[in-house]
């Protein structure tokens, strides 16, 4: 029996089309094979493709959900009984006369993501398109690539290499590997996506190249991070330093530096905003500092004397409740 599409993304038949992007992007995070340890991992990622390039096209979903509806009436293309005509690798399109036409999704997966216009019917579509010798404009395409969050301070240029999906002459489907230069402009937010004209899918006919829009994300680990355009940082701070409300000199992403006074009895976890430091959209963003408190290692007797001498003066503090 054919895989639920639903069921593979882990969402409802009535889900949004944001709630099936967000679902589909946390199990590709999951499952890419360029990153997961799961022995499964490239199956699974062509799994969640298909099933998001079905249910993310509009017309792809409403055929899908009939054939839910009424899989008795596509057995003859699955090879068994209530087949629903999709299988694990392959994507069918339905005339209301024509039978089934096939378009091969195996392989088409660029390295950073997946492009969100596939091939379902692309075949049959670009057969009856010839035959009319209109020109159509080509699908647009969608990739997304991970960058170091400084790059939203100053702006970079870079080289990607992607696997694009393509239709050759006879429009059949076919792998392209092509690398672009992307530039990618100061202040943008993470999830915003850059436009690059005509690098999609090719037209029919003579018809203009779709769009490739490329889906921006900055990488993120526990000292360092962004929502919108307000950015977190962890900084190191010495326990006299916290205490006393001293004044420390924090270099900022943009490669600057910034002198920072802390407030006296500063505690671990605790936030300090700095105005506009964020990432420079047109609406800046701010910096939050999240201290860290660091105490040294006592490595010799003297650092050693320095703790006791430490300990003797705070004998009122109690660090547990007895």
């Amino acid at each position: 029996m054919a895989k639920n599409y639903y069921e593979i993304l882990g969402v409802s038949r009535d889900a949004t089309q944001d709630q099936l992007k967000k679902a589909y992007r946390k199990l590709a995070r999951k499952y890419h094979p360029d990153v997961s340890k799961e022995p499964d991992a490239e199956a699974r990622m062509q799994d969640l493709n298909v099933a998001y390039d079905t249910l993310s096209n509009q017309e792809k979903k409403q055929e899908y959900d009939f054939q839910l509806d009424h899989p008795e009436g596509f057995g003859q293309f699955g090879g068994q009984s209530g087949h629903s005509g999709f299988d694990d690798a392959k994507f069918y399109r339905y005339g209301s006369d024509r039978g089934a036409q096939e378009a091969d999704f195996s392989g088409f997966e660029d390295l950073f993501g997946r492009f969100g216009s596939g091939f379902g019917g692309a075949h049959y579509q670009y057969q009856q398109d010839r035959r009319t010798k209109q020109p159509y404009k080509g699908e647009d395409q969608h990739a997304s690539i991970e960058v170091d969050l400084e790059i939203a301070y100053t702006g970079a240029s870079q080289n990607i290499t992607l696997q694009i999906p393509t239709l050759n002459a006879y429009g059949e489907p076919e792998v392209q590997r092509k690398t672009l230069q992307v530039k990618i402009p100061k202040g943008l937010k993470d999830g915003q996506q850059i436009r690059l004209s005509g690098q999609g899918q090719a037209g029919i006919n003579g018809g203009a190249h779709g769009d490739l829009y490329i889906e921006v994300h900055y990488r993120s680990n526990e000292r360092l991070r962004s929502d919108g355009a307000d950015v977190y940082m962890t900084v190191d701070v010495a326990p006299w330093e916290a205490a006393l409300g001293q004044s420390i000199q924090v270099r900022t992403l943009d490669g600057g530096t910034v002198q920072v006074s802390l407030p006296k009895n500063a505690k671990t976890g605790q936030q300090l905003r700095l105005k506009d430091k964020g990432i420079p959209n047109k609406t800046p963003g701010h910096l939050y500092l999240v201290l860290n408190i660091v105490n040294p290692p006592a490595h010799n007797a003297e650092e050693q004397q320095a703790y006791q001498a430490f300990a003797e003066a705070f004998q009122q503090f109690k660090p547990r409740q007895p």
